[in-house]
């Protein structure tokens, strides 16, 4: 098959493009620079120069391909709508990224019993006004099923690992990392008792693969695999960096330090979803514990 991947020099989509030139398809992914089209190609990934605003770019791509994968940016709405037009009637399949951010509460810290499922999600549920933006895109390109593309949304939850493309890091567990090793004390936003979903990184790439053939149009499946509280995740990292207990710290020095985005949603909230793909696609992750995942395997390659 041939498949064009945007976000190819990301952490996503980058290890989605690895898995799909193991598998033996034709993988060219969009790259920003001359300089990154050439590291695309070391990785055995041919190069599209351009960016998500080049409409004619990535509508001949699209055109040109199989299977278009959108794991650049889950808010530029632009690219979305091109990939749309461009796939209109062809059947051609469109998987779009995005993240299960778009459930999270403004919890501080504090822990949650809410589960969300993907038939919530796809029914009457709205979301909170900072992602209603995301939540749109999303149902966008479910609503693309009906224009004949073969359109899913995979709405990923917290990914660990490393990255197997030119990034390595993903989002949410290197910046807690970072501050941790800039400050030399690992740091969660209030008690740390908020709970996210999680996967994989390997996992998540194994699933973008089998999706290829297996997907419905009009599905959204989130990709989780575990869960685990960001007290349990701030643990692991101290005994990782051979540091203190984890310490708590109040909202506004987490968003002096991360953003407020960062500090509220990725960090500071409750992300706790369930997922039909195990069901559904056949997809089997071989990991479920993000904290034995950090003790053991956080200091590789470091």
């Amino acid at each position: 098959m041939d498949v064009f991947v945007t976000g190819a020099t990301g952490f996503i989509g980058g290890s989605v493009a690895v898995r799909l030139v193991e598998a033996g398809h034709r993988v060219r992914g969009l790259a920003r620079s001359a300089e990154k089209g050439e590291a695309l190609r070391g990785i055995g990934v041919e190069a599209v120069i351009g960016s998500l605003d080049d409409e004619d770019t990535l509508t001949a791509a699209a055109r040109e391909s199989d299977a278009v994968i959108n794991a650049a940016d889950s808010d530029h709405r632009g690219a979305v709508d091109t990939f749309v037009e461009a796939l209109a009637g062809t059947g051609k399949v469109l998987l779009h990224t995005s993240g299960s951010s778009i459930v999270g509460d403004d919890s501080r810290g504090e822990a949650s019993d809410r589960v969300h499922t993907e038939a919530e999600v796809l029914g009457d549920w709205e979301p909170a006004p900072d992602k209603a933006a995301r939540v749109a895109i999303d149902r966008s390109v479910l609503a693309a099923a009906d224009r004949g593309v073969r359109s899913a949304v995979l709405c990923n939850t917290l990914i660990y690992g490393h990255g197997r493309g030119l990034a390595r890091d993903s989002v949410q567990i290197p910046r807690l990392v970072a501050q941790a090793e800039k400050s030399g004390v690992v740091r969660h936003v209030g008690p740390g008792r908020n709970i996210w979903s999680n996967a994989h990184v390997d996992d998540v790439a194994g699933l973008y693969v089998k999706a290829l053939d297996g997907i419905a149009p009009g599905t959204f499946h989130f990709v989780e695999s575990g869960e685990a509280s960001f007290l349990d995740i701030t643990g692991a990292i101290a005994d990782a960096l051979g540091l203190g207990p984890p310490q708590a710290w109040d909202i506004d020095s987490a968003i002096a330090e991360w953003g407020y985005e960062p500090a509220v949603f990725a960090l500071g909230s409750n992300s706790r979803v369930r997922g039909t793909a195990r069901e559904v696609l056949g997809w089997r992750p071989r990991h479920d514990s993000v904290t034995s995942w950090i003790r053991g395997g956080l200091a590789e390659g470091r």
